[in-house]
């Protein structure tokens, strides 16, 4: 959508985008309705339309149907250090949880849910450079949506060579992780323990499938990590 540089619109646009930056209108906050930003600037009510549709493309806003536009929250990308995996971390199952960045800010333990999705699928070139198998074999994929308080997170996707993980809980479709330790766990257990993971990690704009499955609102970008995880003899 183009807006001209002196139009009224681009003006109102720039007004509220200016009290965001500030903090006037903080994250969370409720924007003025287009009724009451027609009236502010005198302009027709398409055109304070306009200048919200503006703020929504930059990201800057998001819109509730019946509700209004409100500034969108940030949620910061925290890079934890390798430590996440250490055995005495993945050996329990409590995860814990803190309200800011700083570990003193208080925890608590996360309440939360997954959903299961176990299949045998073609490997593809990427898969199988991963496990070290031919293109198209068959690989076990275990797919997973996580929610907390009803709400989606981030979903996960994993892919194990078959007699890696027949028989295990990381098989098993039943709701939750897998066994009493998670899917580390398990494969120690087989004699797999983890010992080196190499991790990518960026930033894109969702699929439409990722959009819908984690009620994404209008141009929210995703973080996409992927893990590849290796044994002591690789």
């Amino acid at each position: 959508m183009h807006i001209d540089e002196h139009s009224p619109a681009r003006r109102i646009a720039a007004d509220l985008r200016a009290d965001i930056a500030t903090g006037r209108l903080p994250a969370g906050g409720k924007l003025p309705s287009v009724r009451d930003l027609a009236d502010r600037y005198s302009v027709s009510r398409n055109t304070a339309s306009k200048a919200l549709i503006q703020l929504k493309t930059e990201g800057l806003v998001v819109t509730r149907h019946g509700s209004g536009a409100y500034v969108r929250e940030s949620h910061p990308i925290r890079r934890l250090g390798p430590d996440r995996y250490a055995r005495h971390r993945w050996e329990r199952t409590t995860v814990e949880v803190f309200a800011s960045e700083h570990p003193e800010s208080g925890s608590a333990q996360q309440q939360g849910h997954q959903t299961q999705d176990v299949s045998l699928v073609a490997a593809d070139e990427l898969t199988a450079a991963a496990l070290g198998v031919e293109v198209g074999s068959s690989v076990y994929e275990r797919a997973r949506v996580m929610t907390r308080d009803n709400i989606p997170t981030h979903t996960m996707t994993s892919y194990y060579r078959p007699g890696d993980v027949e028989g295990t809980p990381l098989v098993d479709p039943s709701p939750g992780i897998a066994g009493q330790g998670g899917g580390f766990r398990v494969l120690a257990d087989k004699g797999l323990s983890p010992h080196e993971i190499a991790e990518e990690l960026h930033a894109r704009m969702p699929t439409a499938d990722e959009t819908l499955l984690l009620d994404l609102p209008s141009g929210e970008p995703v973080v996409e990590v992927r893990r590849v995880t290796r044994t002591a003899d690789g």
